[in-house]
C-alpha cells in the first residue's frame, strides 16, 4: 500500500470523526426542542382541561341562580310592587275620605251658621207681627200690664173699644233697618261665594265685612270663614292667623272653640302633631263643654 493511500485513507476517517462530531451538538439540539414542545403541548392540554372545568362550574352556579335566588328575587320584586299598588289605592281612597270629610264638615259649618245667624240676628228682629193688631196700653194701668183684648179668649173689659182685626197697624219705620239691610246682604253676598267654593271671593268678601263693621253680630262669624277659606285652599298658616285674629278680637264669641279647633287641625296638617295636641287641650280646658271640645278629645284618643 502507497503512502498515498494511507494519507487518503487518514485523511477520510478525520473527516469522518469531524463530521460526526458536528453532527452531535446538533442532533441534541433538536432533541431538545421537541421535549419543549412536548412540555407546552401538555401544558396547554393542563390550561384547557382548567378552562372546562371552570366553565362547567360557572355554569352550574349560573343554572342555580336562575332556577333559586333570581326566581326568588323576582318573586320578591313582584310582591313589593303588589304592596305599592295596594298602598297607593289605600292613599288614593283615604284621600278621597278626607276630601268627603271635609265636605260634609264644611256643608255643616254652613248650616250650623245659618242657624247661629238666625238667632244672633233675632233680637233685633222682633217685632209687631204683619196681620196682627197693636195691643194699646190699658188706660191708668201700670206701664207693661198687658190689654185684656191681647190675651187670647178673654172677654174685652167694659168700657174698652175692640180694635178692628181687618188691616193691621202698619209698623213704624225702623230708622236702622236700611243699614241692618247693607250689613246683613255683604255678609250673605260672601258667604254665597264659599258656598259656591269660590274661596278667595269669600275671603275678600267676610274681610270687607269685618273691616265695615267691626261691631256687628255677625263679625265673628265672618272672621270665622275667613279662616276656613283659607283652610279649603289648604293654606294652613293663613288660616292659623285668621282664627287667632278671631280668637283675640272676639273672645267671648260662640265661634272661638270652632276656630280653636281650626287652628288644631290645620296644625295637624303642617304635620306639627305637638303644637296641635296643646291646642286641642287647651280647648278642651276653656271651653269643656262645646261640642268643639267633644272633638278634641275624640282626636287626641285617636292619636
Amino acid at each position: 500500500m502507497t503512502t498515498r493511500t494511507l494519507l487518503l485513507r487518514h485523511t477520510a476517517a478525520a473527516l469522518l470523526v469531524a463530521a460526526s462530531l458536528v453532527a452531535l451538538p446538533a442532533r441534541a439540539g433538536v432533541f431538545d426542542d421537541d421535549e419543549a414542545r412536548a412540555r407546552i403541548e401538555q401544558t396547554n392540554r393542563n390550561l384547557g382541561q382548567i378552562q372546562r372545568v371552570l366553565d362547567e362550574r360557572i355554569a352550574a352556579i349560573e343554572a342555580q341562580l336562575r332556577s333559586q335566588g333570581l326566581v326568588e328575587l323576582f318573586s320578591q320584586v313582584e310582591q313589593l310592587k303588589a304592596d305599592v299598588a295596594r298602598l297607593r289605592g289605600q292613599i288614593e281612597v283615604l284621600t278621597y275620605e278626607q276630601e268627603q270629610s271635609q265636605k260634609r264638615q264644611r256643608d255643616l259649618y254652613v248650616d250650623l251658621d245659618s242657624r247661629l245667624r238666625k238667632l244672633e240676628a233675632a233680637p233685633g228682629a222682633i217685632a209687631a207681627a204683619p196681620g196682627s193688631p197693636a195691643a194699646a196700653p190699658v188706660p191708668g194701668a201700670p206701664p207693661g200690664t198687658i190689654p185684656p183684648t191681647a190675651v187670647p179668649g178673654a172677654a174685652p173689659a167694659p168700657g174698652t173699644v175692640t180694635p178692628p182685626t181687618v188691616g193691621a197697624i202698619a209698623p213704624r219705620p225702623n230708622a236702622a233697618a236700611p243699614e241692618v239691610s247693607s250689613e246683613q246682604r255683604a255678609y250673605d253676598t260672601a258667604f254665597d261665594q264659599f258656598k259656591s267654593n269660590n274661596f278667595a271671593a269669600a275671603i275678600a268678601g267676610f274681610g270687607a265685612f269685618v273691616k265695615t263693621y267691626p261691631k256687628s253680630p255677625l263679625a265673628p262669624s265672618a272672621q270665622y270663614w275667613i279662616g276656613n277659606a283659607y283652610f279649603a285652599q289648604k293654606d294652613y298658616r293663613s288660616a292659623i292667623v285668621a282664627q287667632r285674629q278671631l280668637v283675640a278680637q272676639y273672645p267671648d264669641s260662640q265661634k272661638v272653640p270652632e276656630a280653636l279647633l281650626n287652628i288644631a287641625t290645620s296644625q295637624f296638617e303642617m304635620k306639627d302633631g305637638a303644637t296641635a295636641r296643646r291646642t286641642l287641650e287647651d280647648l278642651i280646658k276653656r271651653f269643656p263643654q262645646s261640642e268643639a271640645a267633644g272633638k278634641a278629645r275624640q282626636r287626641l284618643a285617636i292619636r
